[in-house]
């Protein structure tokens, strides 16, 4: 396997490495990328590579336990499988992330709009109209959810993420679909409502206990 990489130049196997370190990143390498803000889409070079040694790089995740996927639908190379590594989000980023399905479902679903943007302040209000939700976020948690999100190229802001205010564009992919399904949304809504109940019986039982 090694000696298909000692048989290309020194810049191409370094370049091929790099390419597997972000799969397993970033878990998707898309054809195409979009500047946020000038809407200018870009060809991406690690697609190309990615194309290119489609085979070598196949036989080497599958080794780690996981499967190289070409989706042509999409035009995105993704790590599927058990041993895929998994990130555990937490459920406020959840939520976020699943605002945002909802946002780009409704912009690719709309008429005249040329591409899937959308801004914090719009989430908010998403995340108010459908109860999602119902405090005030900390700047840490919303930090936290967008740089997940841009990580597993689901996002695109201009700039860094610390940087990103009410109004500043962000670009929303297609991949956003494959991290959130239909299944997904309404485990997520379970849960969601499961938490609250605790919650608020907890906080029922507080109050009506005359020794707290």
């Amino acid at each position: 396997m090694f000696k298909y990489l000692e048989e290309l130049a020194v810049t191409e196997a370094e370049q091929v490495q790099r390419v597997i370190q972000a799969l397993f990143r970033q878990t998707c390498i898309l054809q195409v990328k979009y500047d946020p803000a000038t809407l200018t889409p870009r060809d991406n070079p690690q697609y190309e590579l990615c194309a290119r040694h489609r085979n070598f790089i196949a036989d080497y995740v599958e080794v780690l336990g996981c499967e190289l996927v070409h989706d042509a639908q999409e035009h995105v190379f993704r790590l599927v499988g058990e041993h895929v590594p998994q990130e555990k989000l937490s459920l406020t980023s959840t939520v976020i992330l699943l605002l945002v399905k909802l946002i780009y479902r409704d912009r690719i679903m709309g008429e005249g709009l040329n591409a899937p943007l959308t801004t914090l302040k719009e989430i908010r209000e998403y995340g108010r109209n459908t109860n999602l939700i119902t405090e005030k976020l900390t700047q840490a948690q919303w930090r936290e959810a967008l740089y997940l999100m841009r990580t597993h190229q689901v996002i695109d802001v201009p700039g860094a993420v610390r940087d990103v205010e009410d109004d500043t564009p962000i670009y929303i992919y297609s991949t956003v679909n494959l991290y959130v399904t239909a299944a997904d949304i309404n485990a997520l809504i379970e849960e969601y409502r499961g938490e609250e109940e605790e919650y608020e019986t907890a906080e029922k039982a507080f109050y009506a206990d005359p020794d707290q």
